[in-house]
Formats: C-alpha cells, structure tokens, sequence
C-alpha cells in the first residue's frame, strides 16, 4: 500500500516544503549580480583609458620637451662636426707632407755633368698649374707628388742617362719623357741654339744641344686628404653666445 501525506502542503517541512515564492527571486539576483559585475568591468575599464590617455599626454609632453632640447643643441653638434673635419683635415696634412729638401739634394747629387737644367718645378698633388712650363701633359695622370724638369743636354744619351739617373732618388716610382728634341738637321750642331729647332736659345750657351721635358713621379707619397666644403658656422644658441665664439676662435686658429 502506498503512504499518502495527509499534512496540508502549506506547512510541510523539510526537503518535501514546495517552494512558496517560487523562482523569480532568484532571477532577480542573478540579473543583479550580473549588473554589479558589467558595471565593476565597465568602471575598471574606464580607468584603464583614463590612465592610457593620462601617460599618453605626459609621453607627448615629453617628446615635445626632448625635440625643444634637440634643437637647442643642434648647434654644438654642428660645431662638434666641424671640428671633426678640420681636425682631419689637418691630420691628413701633416701625415702627407713630402720632404722636398731631401729631393732636392738627392737630385743635386745625381744630375749629370752634360745635362743643364733650365726650369724645375713641384707639386704636391701632380698638378703643375702656376708651377712651371713642364709636365702639363704628364702631370694629370699623376695623383701624388711630381717634379717637372726641363733643360739641355749634349745628345739623346745624354737625356736617357739622366732618367735613369733620377730613378736613384729615393721615392721615385717612374720618369716620364715629355719631350726630348734636337736641333733640325738642316741647322747644324754649330746652330743648336737657333729659333726653329730643338734646343732653344737657352741650349747654344754651353753647346748642348737637346732639349728635353721631364716629369718624375712619386706615386708612393701619401696624398693629402681633400677637405669635404665646410658650410656656414650655424648661429650660436641665444644662451650660449661667449662659449660658441670660444669654440669659434679655436677651431678657426688651428
């Protein structure tokens, strides 16, 4: 026989107690509890962007103040750069420079006794504008230092005597004949010093009678650096304008 519950369902007791207000209250809660949860997630959010906005605008206002030292100090980076340069520059020519007396005295020592100079000159960079008559042709192939000669002497052996002879001079890497010329044979050696012909009215004094045009290289020798165009000293920052003329004068005077 199966057991029936005479008590009225109002007031049973226990796990057998039906639920008397049933489950909207619980709904209600969880719809709360879930509002309370959205706005917590909404106002921590919130405050994140507030804080990324704030450290954005510091960031700006710093980069703003570092472009602002940027600029102030352009200039001494600029003066720092030319004194770069002209430090190297002048480096570059004390590390260059060529010892001419020592050639002079070694060409002094192997010059031969029929051979007569008339003209000599020196460059420093191979180039002989403003430095005599000889050389131009052979001049421009060379890049570092380079000594034009010409003169007479008493025949073409003479002249080939005279090359190799300057080939003994310490530096020399190579002789280059320009031009060696006699006399038209039309002349005579008795008139080597004649207009027309080779040897010119210099070469009649002690009867030599070619004339010739020599250019002696030293292409070993260090060549000095060619300085890069320095433009204008920039303006000096308004704050700093007795230590930039400093700066000035020193790096003028070097």
């Amino acid at each position: 026989m199966r057991p029936v519950d005479l008590i009225p369902s109002d007031q049973r007791q226990g796990a057998h107690a039906p639920m008397r207000t049933g489950p909207v209250p619980y709904i209600l809660v969880g719809a709360l509890a879930a509002i309370l949860v959205g706005v917590a997630l909404l106002v921590i959010t919130g405050n994140q962007i507030s804080e990324r906005e704030h450290e954005v605008a510091q960031l700006k206002s710093e980069d703003a103040a570092a472009s602002q030292e940027a600029q102030r100090l352009a200039g001494y980076v600029q003066f720092q750069s030319l004194h770069e340069q002209r430090l190297a520059t002048i480096t570059s020519l004390a590390d260059s420079r060529f010892d001419w007396e020592r050639v002079m005295r070694e060409l002094s020592l192997v010059l031969p006794s029929d051979v007569w100079l008339t003209a000599l000159s020196a460059s420093a960079t191979g180039d002989s504008e403003g430095g005599g008559t000889a050389g131009g042709a052979l001049a421009g192939s060379i890049a570092g230092p380079a000594l034009a000669l010409s003169g007479c002497a008493s025949g073409q052996e003479a002249v080939a005597g005279l090359v190799t002879a300057l080939k003994d001079i310490d530096g020399v890497t190579r002789v280059g004949v320009e031009s060696s010329e006699l006399p038209a044979q039309e002349e005579g050696t008795g008139s080597a010093g004649a207009e027309a012909g080779g040897g010119g009215a210099e070469c009649q004094t002690r009867n030599f009678i070619a004339k010739f045009s020599l250019i002696v290289a030293f292409d070993a020798a260090p060549v000095p650096a060619v300085a890069a165009t320095e433009g204008e000293v920039p303006a000096a920052p308004a704050e700093s304008a007795e230590t930039t003329a400093t700066e000035t004068e020193s790096v003028g005077g070097e």
